[in-house]
């Protein structure tokens, strides 16, 4: 089996050496991720310059670009083959609720999955990261039961609180939950004077009831969430149609 690793966190990050040691041994892996931290780059494209492949000395190959970037990338022509599995991860902080839209994390395996490809994102739901290893032994658990997924492309979004693999309570198959409004901006002055400001902090969890991400991980399970790409709201288009018609 031949997976494609990525991230956002970078090539040099430690949860993505964690996750490729881990599946080394059970695949063919390859890595493809970018040169530097990413984090928040969400799904976007490099279209506006070329860009360019290194390989660092542990064979990793880095990109001057985002995670999208590495993944469409690897699969369009940088390998001479398609991965069976495009694994994302493991990224230093949760990926839960509202994160989904603006997590590099997420957006590389949602490339995978544009493509065709079975992927999951993984992330380890603290800033700790006392426990890597119970990350990777997660995606470790999911790969081998690959060949009982479903046919066909899916996207899995993988939370994973950060305690012993032994304390992990299990797997909950959950919803996104929702956050509150993120916290003001940080505006300061930097060594120039200049007035800059700092994005601010993500809200606290609004909707965190039972059957959501935020509720799986406080409970001490790993929350595995499928995903879609379809955003048009159906419900509303009876009443817009209605609007234009008037």
């Amino acid at each position: 089996m031949r997976i494609l690793l990525s991230n956002d966190d970078g090539y040099f990050a430690p949860g993505l050496e964690r996750l490729a040691a881990a599946l080394a041994p059970h695949a063919e892996i390859t890595v493809v991720a970018p040169e530097r931290d990413r984090s928040g780059a969400s799904n976007s494209l490099t279209l506006d310059r070329p860009l360019t492949v290194r390989r660092a000395p542990n064979g990793f190959l880095f990109v001057n670009g985002t995670p999208t970037d590495c993944v469409h990338l690897a699969v369009t022509g940088l390998l001479d083959w398609l991965p069976d599995m495009v694994i994302s991860g493991i990224n230093l902080g949760a990926n839960m609720g509202d994160d989904t839209i603006y997590s590099g994390t997420v957006a590389a395996a949602t490339e995978g999955y544009l493509l065709g490809i079975p992927s999951i994102a993984i992330s380890l739901a603290s800033k700790t990261a006392a426990h890597f290893e119970t990350a990777a032994q997660v995606a470790l658990e999911l790969l081998h039961r690959h060949g009982t997924a479903p046919a066909g492309a899916w996207l899995l979004n993988v939370n994973v609180p950060d305690v012993p693999r032994a304390e992990l309570q299990g797997y909950r198959i959950t919803r996104l939950g929702r956050r509150h409004k993120a916290e003001d901006v940080v505006k300061t002055k930097n060594p120039r004077g200049e007035t800059v400001y700092w994005v601010g902090a993500a809200g606290a969890a609004a909707d965190a009831g039972e059957g959501t991400d935020f509720d799986a991980v406080a409970g001490g399970y790993a929350s595995v969430t499928p995903l879609q790409i379809d955003l048009t709201h159906r419900d509303q288009m009876p009443s817009v149609a209605s609007w234009l018609a008037t």
